[in-house]
């Protein structure tokens, strides 16, 4: 089967360019405590030898917090990831981009742990119903 009439893996989201890769670290936007965020896996990639897996906006990932509250320290949390700094383009023919890579820690469901206090891709608080 062809790679190219197989969409629809993610609900309504349109292909964007992944801009964080595992290992990278990202701003916490909410309010649960958490001040930075390190991907360790991205959910719903299949992935391919010896590249490593990349996460855009709207994407379910794995992370740790690297600094913030000790109660969510060392542990996996699910997070979405809400800004990127690598610009995508957009149905409509804008490129968007923002200043910085941002992320929220969720519940398994895509649920808000916390409140968002900054901006978010409009989009991705459609597709994961977050709360701002």
């Amino acid at each position: 089967m062809s790679k190219r009439g197989r969409g629809g893996s993610a609900g309504n989201k349109f292909r964007m360019s992944l801009g964080l890769p595992v290992a990278a670290t990202v701003n916490c936007a909410d309010n649960t405590g958490a001040k930075n965020l390190y991907i360790i896996s991205v959910k719903g990639i299949k992935g391919r030898l010896n590249r490593l897996p990349s996460a855009c906006v709207g994407d379910m990932v794995m992370a740790t917090v690297k600094k913030g509250k000790p109660d969510l320290r060392k542990k996996v949390l699910p997070a979405v990831i809400v800004r990127q700094r690598k610009p995508w383009r957009r149905k409509d023919g804008v490129f968007m981009y923002f200043e910085d890579n941002a992320g929220v820690i969720v519940n398994p469901k895509g649920e808000m742990k916390g409140r968002v206090g900054l901006s978010i891709y409009k989009n991705c608080g459609s597709i994961w119903q977050l709360n701002t």
